[in-house]
């Protein structure tokens, strides 16, 4: 959930500037501008798919104004704004969670992306020791995408592995697009990467689902256990007010617009017909509920269960 370069739809991701990409890589979390990283208190939220056991971890808070830049950049701050009011939220700006989420498999732990991290005041390992788990227990570390705020907790404060025990999972795509950016992270988590093609079970229970346009290779996870599921959407979606109330609408994080809003625009229709549960990382903590549709958009009906 970033902002690279202002976007162009035609923009391809290889004519990002390098020297800006490096520099987020280096510090593991660099903020746009326009998005404000704000505290949080330490939280774990448990809940069950199936026989799986689940929390949604907090790290962060971003705020990001409502100026353009960033959310509905097709039709401006006035539009958005409407929308907002309509949902009985300030008109202001649009504050984001920055959350995780840890997935208990029997004999394994398994962590859906990372967060921030510790360098610019993430929590997760807090929330993580309040679900009752250590770094060191982590077998497994998926990656949904990689942009610093799912990507930065991977290292600790002062740049080692915060996962020692753990493989790093993402989709080829993603990590060639990473990897060939270089950096300290990059060479820090390197050894610990396997890579794997969207549509792929990763671990078992858990299935990689393509889901294009935000990054090169960004994918969501399907958890299934006895029948029920629950999809982590990555950064499908952001607001669980604007990124429903018209999928259309273009978002400047993602680096391809036409094929991005293509995913959202399918992926919610797919949602709101299934009933299935989703973990939406950047929702209102704990992002965990059902897509409803709602007029000509659709509606985030928060539920654990």
């Amino acid at each position: 959930m970033m902002k690279l370069a202002p976007h162009k739809p035609e923009q391809n991701v290889t004519h990002l500037p390098k020297l800006l990409f490096a520099a987020w890589l280096a510090t593991a979390a660099a903020i746009p501008s326009m998005a404000a990283p704000a505290p949080v208190t330490p939280a774990a939220k448990a809940f069950q798919v199936g026989a799986v056991r689940l929390h949604a971890l907090r790290d962060e808070l971003n705020v990001v104004p409502n100026d353009g830049s960033v959310f509905g950049t097709d039709v401006g701050p006035a539009a958005v704004g409407a929308a907002l009011r309509k949902a009985g939220v300030s008109d202001k700006s649009l504050p984001l969670g920055v959350d995780a989420l840890l997935v208990g498999l029997p004999n394994r732990l398994v962590l859906i992306d990372t967060g921030l991290g510790p360098k610019v005041g993430g929590v997760l390992l807090q929330s993580l020791r309040l679900a009752g788990a250590r770094p060191g227990q982590i077998k497994d570390v998926l990656i949904t995408h990689s942009h610093p705020d799912h990507i930065g907790g991977l290292v600790t404060a002062d740049g080692r592995l915060a996962f020692p025990n753990a493989t790093i999972r993402m989709s080829n795509a993603e990590w060639r697009w990473l990897s060939a950016q270089g950096g300290p992270l990059v060479a820090t988590i390197r050894p610990k990467v396997k890579t794997f093609k969207p549509g792929a079970e990763v671990v078992p229970s858990i299935r990689a689902i393509a889901l294009p346009g935000h990054t090169p290779g960004h994918v969501g996870y399907e958890i299934t256990s006895r029948g029920q599921r629950l999809l982590d959407i990555g950064d499908s979606a952001h607001s669980a007010v604007i990124s429903l109330a018209d999928p259309d609408w273009t978002i400047g994080y993602d680096t391809d617009a036409k094929q991005g809003r293509a995913n959202r625009v399918a992926l919610l229709a797919r949602l709101a017909a299934s009933k299935e549960r989703i973990f939406a990382p950047h929702f209102p903590f704990p992002g965990v509920g059902t897509i409803a549709r709602a007029g000509k958009g659709y509606a985030w009906r928060p539920s654990l269960k």
